[in-house]
């Protein structure tokens, strides 16, 4: 009989569950699937859980069984490890529902009897068969095997076993039954019991469905649970041949790994996945609240330590103390996730190659002790290893307790694990340079890479020690570009966390949100460094020579000749110094100053052909171009494949009307650097101005594939377009300029100059008021205007004062 009231035990049960923290979404969607009745498409009869260890599987899983019985009269059981067969499995179903007032008599009857003969069964040996196995042992087998779903028929892991031995053990264990049981169905029991017992079950739970909303199944710990009970449940979702599943039944699969594509891969359509993630801080923040912990630095404390691990939160808020004195609750998760795991060498490797940020073979072999050198396969197939951009890592939830409990265990053995680490991707990258300048490195990722896990394992084994010469090589990464800066600021990040230096998580975080801003490259991290690094003078001569290139890029013209003329007065030898303040005098049109910036350096290396290619772009860039011809020529013909060289003189030839000739040396700039944008830009406008539309749309193309999204590149092919006489779609072109940057002037001039053409005088009369608005010294816009105001004349327009 059912009971009419709930129990003391319910009732403070769901006092509890009021209170329940987090995973609203997951909660919600299992509500709303019993909003939906079956034959509805988008019910979904099978919800997967799934997480790493600690992050709260069991913890929802519970939750959805008390939900689906307090607010939808669902009768449920769970099932977790404990059972290590099909049978019980069915078993621990049958007494849950017994507890709730549901028995499964004829079941229970039935699997009773099977319980007493696979005792019999077990307890004595087979006749005539004293030097072999015993009755028992094979029983166990064959039952074992039956509930894997080997047999009969055909199950998961079938291809795996040989069914000749597997068929003469059969009958063999037949023939024994058969002479200690008298009932034929007592013999097939023992030999099958899940195709014996699963008919019975299944017609009770259709029983027990047609007086309850639903029936709900949860089986938790998956990861284990999987191989026994997939072949199983497959056929009843699938198949009638174990009798009929009840429509308004609902399975719940909660565990670390993905479900079997194999044997769930067909069936997506009926699963609904829940991924699960730690908390977020507010989530957690709420938990805490919950157990009366709002102390503001325990709060903190507390997140930092369980990286916000539901498992971790909640241990850690049972006993908080104070911000100081919290247990370290590392050693209770490390147990949770290799709670499987028995053999001490494979635990051992586990927790050794947690230490790297990521994995590959050679990496565990350099982390592990000897005995566990081979291991690494073994260590890929566990559910917290996943893979990401080629490489073996630890789940983040997993790992942080892992270093955790090695580096509060022995902190000597921490450190000269990662010290020997260090040493790894040192002798690495040092293979890799094979000679190359530390500043060409960090271009290069077969150096980068093992220099950053280098400096990771250094900060991690002595963080103090290591911080300065982190801060110092730090430098020569932001040079690199701001994508290798950001991930020499995330190593310091990461190693702070991981090592438990403040100082170092500090530095990580400021050279991150420094380095947010991708358009300022490295002018704000250099900027920290030099207030605050504790740089010698080699180090701050190089940081503002970084900074002043940096600021150059940037047009900050004033600040960068700044910071090259403090980088001169510490180092006036310094070359890169030098330059770049002939590159900037250049770019702000002062080219006397660029050229004596310019034979400074050519004083400090004589003969240097790259400098007098760069004499002969900036006589180019101030219109002596029979003098830049004359210091092009030389370079070229020292290097006829100097690529900058050849695409200079093409564009001066340009300028000189020659035409065919400035064709010539942008072809073979091309040639020698196919991805040169400069180039191929100035290429198309030759290309252009002799007729060729479709070859100088076609080196547009090739632009925008390299750099798309460059407004400057569309307001090119709207020229290649006007000058051809396709306005319409010349505008188009313009129009996607002035999308993407709405204060491109020199696109509106163009844009006017296609309207005029299409007889559209005032939308022409506009845009150019809007180019000089925007830029009062455009005087090609201002004639322009003007011209249309006075006279109204039909022009060609010419070409706009396009980039150089």
């Amino acid at each position: 009989m059912g009971r009419a009231r709930p129990s003391m035990q319910e009732l403070i049960q769901r006092r509890r569950n009021a209170g329940f923290v987090g995973r609203r979404r997951e909660l919600d969607a299992f509500r709303d699937n019993f909003g939906l009745p079956p034959e509805d498409a988008r019910h979904r009869f099978v919800f997967h859980v799934r997480g790493h260890a600690g992050v709260g599987k069991t913890w929802l899983t519970r939750r959805l069984e008390q939900t689906a019985r307090q607010e939808y009269g669902a009768l449920t059981a769970r099932i977790d490890e404990t059972a290590s067969s099909v049978p019980e499995a069915m078993a621990a179903i049958s007494e849950q529902f017994a507890r709730q007032g549901r028995e499964l008599a004829a079941f229970d009857r039935r699997l009773a009897t099977y319980r007493q003969r696979r005792h019999e069964a077990e307890s004595a040996p087979a006749e005539g068969e004293r030097q072999g196995p015993s009755t028992g042992s094979m029983a166990a087998a064959r039952a074992g095997l039956a509930g894997l779903g080997l047999v009969p028929g055909v199950g998961a892991l079938a291809g795996a076993v040989d069914p000749v031995p597997l068929a003469e053990s059969t009958d063999r264990l037949r023939a024994a039954l058969s002479s200690r049981f008298r009932d034929h169905k007592d013999v097939q029991l023992v030999l099958d019991p899940v195709e014996t017992l699963s008919p019975l079950l299944v017609r009770e739970l259709s029983e027990a469905a047609a007086a309850v909303p639903w029936l709900v199944l949860l089986f938790d710990t998956y990861e284990r649970l999987g191989p026994l009970l997939d072949p199983w449940l497959r056929t009843l979702l699938t198949s009638e041949r174990l009798g009929v599943l009840p429509a308004n039944t609902v399975l719940v699969l909660a565990g670390q790994t993905r479900l079997d594509p194999g044997c769930w891969g067909d069936l997506a359509d009926v699963v609904a996945e829940l991924p699960l993630e730690p908390f977020t801080d507010a989530e957690a923040r709420q938990l805490l609240t919950a157990k009366g912990i709002t102390d503001e630095p325990v709060v903190r404390e507390v997140l930092r330590l369980s990286g916000r691990l539901p498992v971790l939160v909640s241990t850690l808020a049972e006993n908080p103390g104070t911000g100081g004195d919290l247990g370290d609750p590392s050693a209770t998760a490390v147990d949770r996730f290799l709670k499987w795991e028995r053999d001490p060498v494979r635990r051992s490797a586990a927790l050794a190659g947690a230490l790297p940020r990521r994995l590959n073979e050679d990496v565990f072999r350099a982390a592990v002790d000897d005995d566990g050198a081979g291991l690494f396969d073994w260590l890929r197939s566990l559910p917290f290893i996943g893979d990401r951009d080629g490489a073996a890592r630890y789940h983040d939830v997993v790992r942080a307790p892992m270093l955790r409990l090695q580096r509060t265990t022995s902190p000597q053995r921490w450190s000269a694990a990662h010290t020997r680490l260090a040493e790894t991707f040192a002798g690495w990258r040092e293979a890799a340079a094979g000679g190359l300048d530390p500043h060409d490195g960090w271009r290069l990722d077969a150096w980068s890479g093992p220099r950053l896990e280098e400096w990771y394992h250094l900060l991690c084994a002595r963080p103090s020690a290591a911080l300065p010469g982190a801060l110092r090589d730090g430098i020569g990464a932001c040079d690199a570009g701001p994508a290798v800066a950001r991930r020499w600021a995330t190593t310091l990040v990461e190693a702070g966390e991981d090592a438990d230096s403040d100082a170092v998580r500090t530095w990580g975080w400021h050279l991150v949100e420094a380095l947010t801003d991708e358009r300022r490259r490295g002018i704000d991290a250099m900027g920290l460094l030099l207030a605050r690094g504790g740089l010698d003078a080699t180090g701050r001569v190089a940081a503002l020579v970084v900074r002043g290139w940096h600021r150059r890029s940037v047009e900050e013209f004033d600040g960068a000749l700044g910071d090259f003329h403090r980088a001169i007065e510490l180092d006036p030898g310094n070359v890169r110094a030098h330059f770049g303040r002939a590159v900037v005098h250049r770019a702000t049109g002062e080219f006397t100053a660029a050229m004596d910036a310019l034979d400074r350096v050519d004083a400090l290396e004589p003969g240097s052909t790259w400098v007098q290619r760069e004499r002969g772009e900036t006589c180019r860039r101030a219109g002596r171009y029979e003098e830049a011809l004359a210091r092009l020529d030389p370079v070229i013909e020292a290097d006829p494949a100097d690529h900058v060289a050849l695409g200079s003189r093409g564009q001066t030839k340009m300028a000189l009307g020659r035409i065919q000739e400035a064709l010539a040396d942008l072809d073979r700039a091309i040639e020698r650097h196919g991805d040169y944008t400069w180039a191929l830009l100035r290429r198309a406008r030759v290309r252009s101005t002799l007729g060729d539309t479709a070859g100088a749309l076609e080196d547009l193309d090739r632009v925008e594939a390299l750099e798309p999204g460059i407004p400057g590149t569309l307001g090119e092919r709207g020229d290649v377009h006007r000058f051809a006489g396709h306005y319409e779609e010349a505008i188009a072109e313009y129009d996607r300029a002035l999308a993407l940057d709405p204060g491109y002037a020199w696109a509106l001039g163009s844009r006017a100059m296609a309207n005029e053409a299409l007889g559209r005088r005032a939308a022409a009369l506009a845009d150019l008021e809007r180019a000089v608005a925007l830029n009062p010294g455009y005087a090609w816009a201002v004639a322009q205007r003007e011209r249309l105001l006075s006279s109204g004349d039909s022009p060609e327009g010419g070409r706009n004062d396009g980039p150089v």
